[in-house]
């Protein structure tokens, strides 16, 4: 359980990847952008679709190859599918089962180390309509934070990290209640002690991070559960608050405001309720699906829409060091997360891994592609 980056600064429904050497990387399908498409990637002159997924063949579109990474994601899509009881349930136009998404795990699977051309016998595509109804689906990034803590409260590590307060009578305190009024204070709930609220703060919006100790030592600290406040967007009522242009802002950019106006970060900390707790962890950080995340090709969805265990096949926008859709790359994609800032299908998120160079390709990312679902041609 985790929250878009972009979406927790912005919470918009409509308005990247670096080349690399590696073997899967190359076999991309590459399109340009024809000049209609706007800097974040709209197309307009893009028509209206009929339904949630519309079928399309999948002989328009060549399949990255199916390396290391991929076998492993497809994996961990099977161990996520066999941890509940197979069913099949209505998402949008379609009725998918646990049995459908299974057949296309193991079609991918049957083609380890080679571009599966074959499966256009196999294989069908669903293209998802996105927030306008037009195919525009917004692609941004998450990633996993490294805080700096101390198992001590001291003058310099003061802000505490919170367990879930299972023993709590009543509705869960808020933010404001907790973080203002220490309500949670003296119950041994203390985790560790951060230097910067805003460090946890973006942690809790993550949904996991990193500690690191004075001595070196990391350790991961995973969702465990919230206080089921609703969330609201702190970028969002900056960008109201001083009448700045929603384009202009980035995480970095938040950041920012947050250190030159010190006298008001517990007040704009406050302005979202939602309050996210955590528990230790010595396994790889993981997602709703209970399997570990795979860097660039794990993603948060929507549920509702599209389920976990799914196998998505997604244009992603690349993006230029000015914020522009330069052209688009074809990746496969699997569901594996959620996101509480992920609503509809208009929008999708991309582990982007751990630390400060997985933290920027996720503050970098926050334009339109498409996105299908793949399914049996005799989806069950």
């Amino acid at each position: 359980m985790r929250y878009s980056l972009v979406l927790f600064f912005l919470n918009i429904s409509l308005l990247s990847c670096n080349s690399s050497a590696d073997k899967g990387e190359r076999f991309m399908q590459i399109s340009n952008v024809k000049s209609t498409v706007s800097k974040l990637g709209i197309q307009g002159e893009a028509e209206e679709l009929d339904s949630v997924f519309t079928r399309i063949e999948l002989n328009g579109f060549n399949l990255p190859i199916i390396d290391e990474q991929h076998i492993k994601a497809l994996e961990n899509q099977k161990i996520l599918l066999s941890k509940r009881e197979l069913k099949k349930e209505h998402f949008g136009n379609l009725n998918i089962s646990d049995t459908s998404l299974l057949s296309v795990i193991n079609s991918l699977l049957a083609y380890q180390y080679t571009e599966p051309y074959e499966l256009i016998d196999n294989l069908e595509l669903y293209k998802i309509w996105g927030g306008d109804k037009k195919g525009h689906v917004q692609f941004t990034g998450y990633f996993t934070p490294i805080i700096y803590v101390n198992d001590t409260l001291d003058e310099t590590y003061f802000y505490p990290i919170y367990s879930f307060p299972s023993k709590w009578e009543g509705p869960l305190p808020s933010r404001e209640d907790i973080d203002g009024k220490f309500v949670l204070d003296g119950k041994g709930l203390e985790l560790a002690y951060a230097k910067d609220p805003v460090d946890i703060y973006f942690m809790q919006v993550q949904g996991s991070g990193y500690v690191k100790y004075p001595d070196g030592k990391l350790q991961l600290m995973e969702y465990n559960g919230s206080n089921r406040h609703p969330y609201r967007s702190i970028g969002k009522y900056i960008v109201k608050k001083e009448h700045l242009d929603l384009t202009d802002i980035s995480m970095d950019g938040i950041k920012k405001y947050l250190k030159t106006h010190q006298d008001q970060v517990d007040s704009l900390l406050f302005q979202n309720p939602s309050y996210t707790f955590f528990k230790f962890s010595n396994k790889k950080p993981k997602g709703a699906g209970q399997v570990s995340l795979s860097k660039m090709i794990s993603v948060a969805v929507d549920e509702r829409y599209i389920p976990l265990g799914s196998c998505l096949l997604a244009k992603i926008p690349k993006v230029s060091k000015k914020g522009k859709v330069l052209d688009y790359e074809i990746k496969l994609l699997y569901a594996q997360d959620v996101g509480g800032a992920i609503k509809g299908t208009g929008h999708i998120d991309i582990y982007m891994g751990i630390g400060k160079n997985a933290k920027k390709k996720a503050s970098d990312l926050y334009h339109y592609g498409e996105l299908y679902l793949l399914l049996p041609k005799k989806n069950e």
